[in-house]
């Protein structure tokens, strides 16, 4: 009877023991996966009934319908539009003197000059030869249509995509960077032409000998590349102003092509 008893309590023992074993591992399960062995019907499995959130396209632009030639003459075009807008207005009377934006100052290294000039009640002078510089611009930039129209057409555009899809000035900084030096050389004659054309180079020349008789010093400047390189700034600040109408105003887009290729970054 007793061997029976013993045999009975070793049993509930063995068994008391198994459960607690299994208990541990069920918990174990939960705590690592989240699966409850005890209620296997509501495992990590069971499809949530929640509503999913809504899939946003990565990449919202379509230019798929958009062939490179495209996008390239799209561009191209509105350079055009803009080069050919930028040299009307600025060839005018006041075009660049009147234009905050485009005005080209006495430059830096002879503005003391102007300083002096006015400080011996000579500021009527300093102002006619900052509107002198202003002339021989609005005169010359006439000849920049065709030079900056070339440099359009022959340029190629690898990264059309890029351009496009960069910031509102992007075409233009893209042709500024691949033109600058090449519309210079071509530009300079033409500035030149214009500096004694209206008087210019004489009347620097006589501001620089009073002020150099005044002060003493010795001050020279080339105003031919000066006035040719604002010159150049100043139709790019011009291009960049119609590219930007033309990304950002439906309106400005003229042309089926400007339509098809601009539109399709609207948004980006």
């Amino acid at each position: 009877m007793k061997k029976t008893i013993v045999l009975v309590g070793m049993l509930l023992f063995s068994i008391s023991t198994q459960a607690q074993i299994l208990d541990v591992i069920k918990s174990t399960v939960k705590d690592k996966t989240g699966i409850d062995l005890n209620n296997p019907k509501t495992t990590g499995s069971t499809p949530s009934t929640t509503n999913p959130k809504p899939t946003t396209s990565t990449s919202p632009i379509n230019l798929g319908s958009l062939t490179s030639t495209q996008i390239s003459s799209g561009l191209k075009e509105a350079l055009s539009l803009g080069v050919n807008e930028g040299v009307k207005k600025l060839s005018v009377t006041d075009g660049f003197l009147k234009n905050e934006a485009v005005k080209i100052l006495m430059p830096e290294k002879l503005r003391t000059i102007d300083t002096t000039l006015r400080s011996v009640g000579l500021g009527s002078l300093a102002d006619q030869g900052v509107k002198l510089l202003n002339r021989a611009a609005e005169d010359a930039v006439t000849e920049a249509a065709p030079i900056f129209t070339k440099a359009i057409t022959s340029m190629t555009i690898t990264d059309a995509k890029n351009i496009l899809l960069g910031s509102d000035n992007a075409a233009t900084n893209y042709l500024q960077t691949k033109t600058q030096t090449q519309l210079f050389t071509a530009f300079q004659p033409k500035v030149k032409a214009s500096l004694g054309k209206v008087g210019a180079d004489t009347l620097w020349k006589n501001i620089i000998s009073k002020y150099n008789t005044l002060t003493g010093q010795a001050v020279t400047t080339d105003l031919n590349e000066y006035v040719t390189t604002e010159t150049i700034n100043g139709v790019f600040k011009m291009v960049a102003e119609k590219e930007g109408g033309i990304r950002n105003t439906p309106a400005m887009r003229t042309t089926s092509i400007l339509q098809k290729v601009f539109g399709a970054q609207d948004g980006k």
